[in-house]
C-alpha cells in the first residue's frame, strides 16, 4: 500500500484531493515501487525508487536515481512530447514521483509474450531511440545534467557485467574489458533500461518508462539492452518473429545513427550483447521468465562463445537461432 505520507505530498501537490483515491500496485520490477492512483478527476502513476534491489543476491543502489530518472523524463520530452509521460510533481523527500497515466498503450512486453509481434513497431522503437540519442550526442548540457556514473555503476556495470566476469572466469578478461569501455565511453543520453517491460506501445508511437539508470554514456548500451531482451525472448517463445523484429530494431537504429560511423557503435553493441545474453543467464537479475535448463545452457553457451569471438550487432541478430 502506498505511504501515507506520498498522499499527503500528492495532495499538497494538488493531485489528490481530500479523498482517499483508489490504489492499484503496478508491476515496477524490481527497482521501484508503482502505483495507479485513481481519482474523481484524474488517473496519475506515482513511483519511488527502492534502496534494496527485489533479487535473490544484495543488491543496493542509490534512492537518488529519481531524480536523474525525472530529469531524463523532461529532456526526452523536450525532443519529442510522445518520448515520455509527463512529470507531474517531484516528491524528493520520498525519492518519488508522479507521471501523466498514459492511457491505451499496452505493455510491449505483454503485447510480444501473447503472440502479438509487428516488426513496424519494433523498428519505430529503434528509430525513436536513435533520435534521442542523435539529439543528446555532444551535448554540454546533457553530459553536465547526467553525471551519474555511480548510479550506473551500481545498476548495470557492476551486476550486469564485473558480477558475471567473478562467476566466468575464462572469459573475465573480455568482460572486464567490456565493462571498462562501457565506462568510459561518453557520447549521448543512455536511458540504461530500454526493455519491452519498459515500452508502451502508444497510439502514436513508442513511449518510454524507467529511466532510472540515465547517464551520459555510450548509447549502444541501450540498443544492446534492449536487443538482448528480444533474443531472449525468441529462444524462449521459439519465435521467428521476434527475432524479426530484434532485426527490425537494429536496422532503423542503424539508420539514423548520425553521431559516429554505424560500424564503431554495432561492434560495441555486439560486444555488450554478448555480455548481457549472460548476464540475464547467470547475473544479479536473471530474466525472470527465462528458467528453462537447456535454454539457459544453450544461450549461456551462445553467450561466451560470442564473447570469445565478437560479432557486430546486426550479424549477431542475422545469426541467432530461436531454438536450440
Amino acid at each position: 500500500m502506498i505511504d501515507a505520507a506520498i498522499l499527503d505530498a500528492l495532495r499538497s501537490a494538488g493531485l489528490v484531493g481530500p479523498g482517499q483515491p483508489l490504489v492499484t500496485p503496478l508491476a515496477g520490477g524490481v527497482s521501484c515501487d508503482v502505483w495507479r492512483l485513481d481519482t474523481p478527476t484524474r488517473t496519475i502513476v506515482v513511483k519511488r525508487a527502492l534502496p534494496k534491489l527485489r533479487v535473490e543476491a544484495d543488491w543496493f543502489a542509490p534512492v537518488e536515481r529519481a531524480a536523474s530518472e525525472v530529469r531524463w523524463l523532461r529532456r526526452a520530452r523536450t525532443i519529442d512530447p510522445r518520448f515520455a509521460p509527463e512529470v507531474l510533481a517531484e516528491l524528493p523527500k520520498h525519492h518519488a514521483f508522479a507521471l501523466a497515466f498514459v492511457a491505451n498503450a499496452p505493455v510491449w512486453k505483454d503485447e510480444l509474450i501473447a503472440g502479438s509481434v509487428d516488426p513496424a513497431f519494433a523498428a519505430a522503437v529503434g528509430r525513436d531511440l536513435a533520435r534521442l540519442q542523435a539529439a543528446t550526442a555532444g551535448n554540454i548540457a546533457d553530459a553536465a545534467a547526467f553525471q551519474t556514473d555511480a548510479m550506473f555503476a551500481a545498476l548495470r556495470v557492476d551486476p550486469f557485467i564485473r558480477f558475471v566476469a567473478v562467476a566466468h572466469p575464462d572469459v573475465a578478461a573480455a568482460l572486464t574489458a567490456i565493462a571498462d569501455r562501457l565506462t568510459l565511453t561518453k557520447l549521448a543520453l543512455v536511458h540504461g533500461d530500454i526493455s519491452p517491460k519498459n515500452i508502451l506501445a502508444g497510439v502514436d508511437g513508442p513511449v518510454f518508462l524507467d529511466a532510472e539508470c540515465a547517464v551520459y554514456g555510450d548509447p549502444a548500451f541501450d540498443l544492446a539492452f534492449c536487443t538482448t531482451h528480444l533474443l531472449l525472448k525468441a529462444v524462449w517463445k521459439r519465435s521467428a518473429a521476434i527475432k524479426a523484429a530484434a532485426a527490425a530494431l537494429v536496422a532503423a537504429y542503424g539508420a539514423g545513427i548520425a553521431w559516429e560511423p554505424a560500424a564503431d557503435l554495432f561492434a560495441r553493441a555486439g560486444a555488450l550483447t554478448a555480455a548481457l545474453l549472460l548476464a540475464r543467464v547467470d547475473g544479479k537479475s536473471p530474466a525472470p521468465y527465462f528458467t528453462d535448463l537447456a535454454d539457459r545452457s544453450a544461450v549461456r553457451s551462445r553467450a561466451r562463445a560470442l564473447l570469445g569471438d565478437p560479432q557486430p550487432l546486426d550479424r549477431l541478430v542475422a545469426d541467432w537461432k530461436a531454438d536450440n
